[in-house]
């Protein structure tokens, strides 16, 4: 069967599952146009609708419309042009995204730099990016500066909130020189092994991104749109969901700077949020709170949970739906990576009986609009079987274009257009994707393939289990064998945890198991599976 063929037979098992309204056009709410002009739109429409919080400051859209401008004829004045990248080195702060508008109104590329980085991994995304100027904070000033002597190109220091830099009395750039298509932003990717790589976007990837997910979730810009967001913004998750999301579709971004129950709560009251997207354990701190069930968070309709390290599962939901009986149906965020700028895919609206959470791990849902999946064999073009095991292929407006001056990498990863993800995955007989982890942590027993993440969904089951990370090890036998490292709420036996596993699935998937106080974290939430494997 030719790709062309089996995507037609997809999306026919697919199309069963849409709702009457669907489209596979692409809704954009005022075209396909930049940021910029996004911004500029909404500040002639609704110029006095709040665009940001951040703490006691607010911005309306003519606020921002004027304040992005400014700063635009600032950095121009500094001498950024056309295609220089500029590295924003900020936490969620409104002057984040002002920055970021305005680094767009020049048509010069936008590189965010985690604020947690050490110098010297500032310095690698200064030298690979070779940006001009780094925009930081007083709070991260030492590791910007420290980043930048260490590089061999001039890059100037700004600090944004000591007085000095008075980057919004900039002259008013009126002119739009973002192309929809050009070169926008540089995403470095957050992986757990190896230097990150930065991944070519343009503004029409982030627009396509935020509207068909909007698309996809039931969203659009004639409502009263609210976005709560503590995910970093420097992080794409983030940044889809902190700023392209509510500048696109004329809505509010309200931003905290982390993760804060009682700063959470009192947002979600104050601000009428409709959509926040937090970590499991996030969902688990608010439901054990007394006065959860006296709080109004009816205006969420939306919340997403992301299975970072604790799972989602049917009772998670149950529960949050005893808390907040009047909001709305917690359900697992999307599919997506740094190369596609997230948002592949919406389990949105396939809840009935918890679907979503009982089928094998991981249930992705289906593909937002524009966007085409594939299952195919490695290093192929050839599709599998639906049913069948392969690696998963993307194909949609947001792909990336290339690895920033990784023309190895490139090639090895796009292909006729599309993206080869190096993840495990199936197409079921419905249509729906699901992920099973990387290829390069899949397990081979005795030639069997093991997949991670089904052991760590069986394992994390046992209610004393806080999180589960699954990594290979050699064995003489059987060539590898999973191993179940796993955190703990309470004192509870290995071999106990191992025969739980033992009920739940194939005797050569059942994990050795071992206990820890502590994953090991990437700055961006990930454990460190490497780390995991290099222990004895």
């Amino acid at each position: 069967m030719t790709l062309e063929a089996y995507l037609d037979d997809v999306r026919a098992r697919q199309s069963r599952h849409r709702g009457s309204g669907w489209s596979d056009e692409v809704d954009y709410p005022i075209g396909r146009v930049t940021l910029p002009a996004h911004v500029e739109h909404w500040a002639g429409e609704r110029p006095d609708r709040v665009a940001l919080v951040d703490g006691p400051t607010t911005m309306t859209y003519r606020e921002l419309d004027d304040a992005h401008r400014r700063v635009a004829g600032w950095l121009r004045e500094h001498g950024v042009t056309k295609g220089d990248r500029v590295a924003v080195h900020l936490g969620n702060r409104h002057e984040f995204v002002v920055t970021f508008l305005a680094v767009l109104r020049l048509g010069a590329v936008h590189v965010p730099v985690n604020p947690m980085f050490s110098a010297h991994e500032v310095a690698h995304e200064l030298r690979d990016s070779e940006a001009r100027i780094i925009v930081t904070s007083s709070v991260t000033e030492k590791p910007a500066r420290d980043g930048a002597a260490q590089v061999e190109h001039e890059c100037e220091v700004v600090v944004v909130d000591d007085g000095s830099s008075r980057m919004t009395d900039g002259p008013r750039v009126d002119e739009d020189a973002g192309e929809w298509n050009a070169l926008a932003a540089l995403n470095y990717t957050g992986g757990t092994t190896g230097l990150p790589k930065g991944c070519c976007h343009s503004q029409g990837d982030m627009v396509y991104t935020a509207a068909s997910t909007a698309q996809a979730n039931g969203l659009d810009a004639h409502g009263d749109f609210t976005a709560l967001c503590y995910l970093p913004i420097f992080w794409i998750a983030g940044e889809d969901l902190g700023i392209l999301l509510p500048v696109v579709l004329g809505g509010t971004s309200v931003l905290l700077s982390r993760w804060n129950a009682d700063a959470v709560l009192d947002a979600i009251e104050e601000h009428h949020v409709q959509v926040m997207v937090g970590t499991v354990e996030n969902y688990l701190e608010l439901m054990a709170r007394d006065d959860i069930g006296s709080r109004d968070l009816s205006s969420l309709t939306d919340p997403q949970a992301v299975s970072f390290v604790r799972k989602m599962t049917p009772e998670v939901r149950a529960s949050w739906t005893a808390a907040v009986p009047d909001g709305g149906v917690l359900r697992e965020a999307a599919y997506g990576m740094t190369e596609t700028h997230t948002m592949d895919t919406s389990p949105y609206g396939l809840h009935a009986d918890d679907m979503d959470l009982r089928a094998e791990p991981v249930f992705c849902g289906l593909p937002v609009p524009g966007t085409d999946i594939a299952v195919v064999e490695f290093g192929t073009q050839t599709p599998v079987p639906v049913g069948e095991t392969g690696e998963i292929i993307v194909r949609s407006p947001s792909v990336t274009s290339g690895y920033w001056r990784n023309e190895g990498a490139t090639r090895r990863q796009l292909v006729d257009g599309w993206l080869h993800t190096g993840d495990n995955g199936r197409i079921d007989d419905e249509g729906f994707v699901h992920y099973l982890g990387r290829d390069k942590e899949m397990i081979k027993v005795k030639g069997m393939s093991v997949f991670p993440a089904e052991v760590e969904m069986a394992v994390a089951a046992h209610p004393a289990v806080v999180a589960c990370a699954v990594v290979a090890k050699p064995d003489d036998e059987t060539g590898e064998r999973p191993v179940a490292f796993v955190t703990v709420t309470e004192a509870v036996d290995a071999d106990r945890l191992r025969e739980f596993a033992a009920e739940r699935l194939a005797a050569y998937k059942v994990p050795e198991i071992r206990v820890i106080e502590a994953m090991p974290m990437t700055p961006t939430g990930k454990i460190r599976k490497n780390e995991l494997g290099a222990q004895g």
